[in-house]
């Protein structure tokens, strides 16, 4: 993300999950493109200087004061963020912004139109290809969905060659998801179940004015899909599980929790994108979290699923599939499973696969899982 961002645009917004490395990415490109000569500024909206302080008036003195460069993180911790940020745009036309927000905050929502002043960019946990090059230092490069379908076997073999790339791909799917594994490993899963109740308790009220009842109801539901993911829901026996009698009020919770990037829905692609629609199958959002909060469905099959839609969903549009496990661009169909997964459900479907976990190298329309981390 740091190289794909055009910082030289006025406005521009980060969103990410918690954990994913969004005030790294910023203090980075701080440290790395500025010289601290005051005129730039970096400061989290969730400080108590804006008890009693408005973000309109800090920007004006720093501006006054030779303030070029504006970095703002945690947005969603403050009421009025998108009215002020507009202001501060217009008003001062050579100011740079930058800021972040957590993953639920619909920026284009707020109680100003930014949307023809901002260039908004999602930052995703670290992809199996990023985990490569932060603990083997081998530059690796991103392939394509159309690269990896056309040239998977010359792929594997020139990056599997000169790695153990399985035993890797185990490390990956247990703890590799969230950057913040290298700061420990023993304090991993308790730090992400921290981070876990920040969001429910914190991130999602701020963003949405909830009740106390609505965030016991989202923990409710966490722990139902957890425990049986992927998940096929029942709306209305999930909504009993969670004392809850209204099916929208449920749907929208599945909602909150997906924007949250705690979970993954799952639909046709003639379903469309709102909320209202019920899922076809819910996955936890990647399987670092499967691990932390799903401890009775450390599956293999429920593992290999997540991390395909996890990572094919950060690029590509991925949808349920009539035939096989997976529809990703209304094109191509991916079936999951094991080295030994047969083709019986793929054969005669024109841009069909087997991927295979468990084989660092693939034949055919069989490719290798592990691959399918390289997309971004």
């Amino acid at each position: 993300m740091f190289n794909q961002i055009n910082w030289k645009v006025r406005l521009i917004a980060i969103k990410g999950s918690r954990g994913v490395g969004k005030t790294t990415l910023l203090l980075q490109y701080i440290k790395e493109n500025h010289k601290l000569d005051g005129t730039v500024l970096y400061v989290s909206l969730d400080d108590i200087y804006f008890q009693a302080n408005s973000l309109i008036d800090l920007a004006e003195e720093f501006y006054i004061n030779g303030g070029k460069y504006l970095y703002l993180d945690e947005v969603h911790k403050y009421e009025n963020w998108s009215l002020e940020i507009k202001n501060i745009y217009d008003n001062y036309n050579d100011l740079n912004v930058v800021f972040t927000s957590s993953s639920i905050l619909e920026i284009y929502k707020g109680d100003a139109d930014l949307s023809r002043r901002l260039v908004s960019y999602e930052l995703k946990g670290l992809s199996f290809r990023e985990y490569l090059i932060l603990e083997q230092k081998k530059d690796i490069a991103i392939y394509s969905l159309e690269d990896i379908t056309a040239n998977h076997i010359e792929i594997a073999t020139t990056i599997s060659s000169d790695l153990k790339i399985l035993p890797l791909f185990k490390e990956y799917i247990k703890i590799g998801y969230y950057p913040f594994y290298r700061e420990g490993l023993t304090s991993y899963y308790q730090k992400l179940n921290n981070i876990i109740n920040l969001i429910l308790e914190t991130d999602i009220p701020s963003v949405y004015k909830t009740e106390y009842q609505t965030i016991n109801k989202l923990k409710k539901l966490l722990y139902v899909i957890s425990t049986s993911v992927p998940f096929q829901p029942n709306i209305t026996k999930l909504s009993e599980r969670i004392d809850t009698t209204s099916r929208s009020s449920t749907l929208q919770y599945l909602d909150y929790l997906e924007k949250a990037s705690l979970i993954s829905n799952l639909k046709t692609s003639a379903k469309g994108n709102n909320y209202l629609v019920k899922p076809d199958k819910i996955y936890l959002e990647n399987t670092n979290l499967m691990h932390a909060i799903g401890q009775s469905i450390k599956e293999e099959g429920n593992l290999r699923e997540t991390f395909f839609f996890n990572k094919l969903s950060s690029t590509n549009k991925v949808n349920t599939s009539k035939e096989s496990d997976f529809l990703v661009d209304d094109k191509f169909t991916f079936e999951v499973g094991g080295k030994n997964k047969k083709d019986t459900q793929i054969k005669g479907i024109e841009n069909a696969y087997v991927v295979s976990d468990g084989i660092e190298v693939g034949f055919n329309k069989r490719i290798p899982l592990w691959l399918f981390g390289l997309l971004y």
